[in-house]
């Protein structure tokens, strides 16, 4: 059974739209628009279920380097947070994290009891 279609997750306050992207067996994939925010969702199957949900997220920021340039910054957020040494603050960092957890959790936590049912 699929997940609804476009997923949304809210980052700092600003929901964000996510239509699905890509499918297979087992898993979906979820993009923004301007492609910075992307939420895959995928199951394995054997000895017992692995069941994942990741929020990657990226943007564009001043170089800490050479302040005159811009660069992209990338972040991941699933059961482990992946952050960047530079680009992002521990602030905008904990925001990426409360989005995918405020989605999991709506509604007494549906979108996590679909997950671990197999949905994406």
């Amino acid at each position: 059974m699929a997940l609804t279609d476009p997923q949304s997750v809210t980052i700092n306050a600003v929901a964000i739209s996510l239509p699905r992207t890509s499918t297979g067996t087992n898993s979906s994939v979820y993009t923004s628009n301007d492609g910075l925010v992307k939420e895959t969702w995928s199951h394995q199957y054997g000895r017992s279920g692995r069941h994942l949900v990741r929020l990657d997220h990226s943007k564009i920021a001043a170089n800490p380097f050479d302040s005159s340039l811009n660069a992209k910054y990338s972040m991941a957020a699933y059961m482990v947070v992946d952050v960047p040494a530079v680009g992002y603050t521990v602030a905008e960092a904990k925001q990426v994290v409360d989005g995918l957890i405020a989605q999991l959790n709506a509604s007494s936590g549906a979108l996590i009891t679909k997950l671990i049912g197999g949905e994406n």
